[in-house]
């Protein structure tokens, strides 16, 4: 089976044609060689690809006929990836959510209702005495 097909198949990509794009562009290696979208696909080949920043890493374990049901991916692939890939993208996604740089405007206003909150509804702007 080829490349792009067995990916599309256990659900890495959502269409073949996103998976050939990411083997043309060689985010996808099959035993340490780039792989073409027509690159057939054996048990035991070692395939890593690169999607959404991460390194995943995958055994064939064997071919499918047609794209399967999410249940059965486990059946014709081990997933290798290390669990550091994945905390890494979840500590930029946290880290992304609370950066404000100084000087980007005015907060929005989700950011003005959490503000106020953390503040407080009886604090009044009027009292306050300048230092």
């Amino acid at each position: 089976m080829r490349i792009d097909k067995y990916l599309w198949c256990i659900r890495y990509y959502k269409t073949r044609s996103i998976a050939t794009e990411a083997a043309k562009k060689g985010h996808i290696t099959v035993n340490g060689q780039v792989a073409k979208p027509s690159r057939e696909v054996l048990p035991t080949d070692k395939i890593t690809l690169r999607k959404d920043q991460i390194n995943y890493k995958l055994v064939v374990l064997d071919v499918p006929l047609n794209r399967l049901g999410a249940k059965l991916v486990d059946l014709y692939r081990k997933d290798e990836t290390p669990a550091e890939a994945f905390e890494h993208i979840a500590l930029m996604k946290l880290s992304k959510e609370h950066y404000r740089a100084n000087g980007t405007g005015r907060p929005t206003k989700k950011e003005r209702r959490d503000i106020d909150d953390f503040i407080g509804d009886d604090f009044d702007n009027e009292n306050v005495e300048e230092i």
